[in-house]
């Protein structure tokens, strides 16, 4: 369980030296699109298995309940909102930023016609568990690609870094006041909501540390 103690996103020999690298090495644009592809493939098997929307989609609903506005308005609000908040992080956007939602929208939305719906609650919960796996791996590696996070992500790597709180300890806090703050404006959570909301910091830690390792080892 050492990678839940992880403190830092790790660098390994094709990490960018900055985010701001708009002319990055071809391995790390590479391991930067593979890691948000697969990222967008567990997004789309969270969305296929049907237990339940992520908590930063509850806290949308909610924001949509109380101001009238449609899912989709609320959830670019919540969204430039996080962004606002790099500000005082010191977060620095870079290619990957813009990257993170083009690869994720575009993974989903060709995977998902492939993947099972299943209508078994056993079922769902495995899917979701890939699913948060998935994305624990993708973000390891575009997150160690280091060429800028996608808005939730900068959130966590900036918050982590002012507070010095693991990883997982960091992104499970967020996922949880986004889904707290979510239910209590009217906003709809499931299982899978749940189950995003308490295992997808460990999984991101996971997927860090695994790969941190596997490269490092490699190297």
């Amino acid at each position: 369980m050492k990678f839940l103690s992880l403190r830092s996103i790790p660098t390994v020999p094709w990490s960018s030296a900055k985010p701001l690298d708009f002319k990055p090495r071809v391995s790390t644009l590479f391991f930067l699109c593979f890691g948000l592809l697969i990222f967008g493939i567990g997004e789309a098997l969270l969305i296929a298995a049907g237990a339940g929307v992520s908590p930063w989609t509850v806290f949308a609903q909610g924001i949509s309940n109380i101001s009238g506005w449609s899912i989709g308005v609320s959830t670019f609000a919540v969204s430039v909102a996080v962004l606002l908040l790099w500000i005082p992080l010191s977060q620095t956007p870079g290619l990957g930023t813009i990257l993170n939602a083009v690869i994720i929208s575009a993974a989903i939305e060709f995977s998902l016609p492939y993947l099972p719906q299943p209508e078994l609650y056993l079922f769902k919960f495995v899917e979701t568990v890939i699913g948060i796996l998935l994305v624990g791996l993708g973000s390891g590696l575009y997150l160690i690609a280091n060429l800028g996070p996608g808005p939730r992500d900068g959130l966590m790597t900036g918050l982590q870094r002012v507070t010095d709180l693991p990883v997982a300890w960091v992104r499970t806090g967020i996922e949880l006041i986004a889904v707290v703050c979510g239910w209590f404006l009217g906003g709809v959570v499931g299982l899978g909501t749940l189950l995003f909301a308490l295992g997808i910091g460990p999984a991101v830690s996971l997927g860090l540390y695994l790969v941190s390792r596997f490269f490092h080892d490699n190297d």
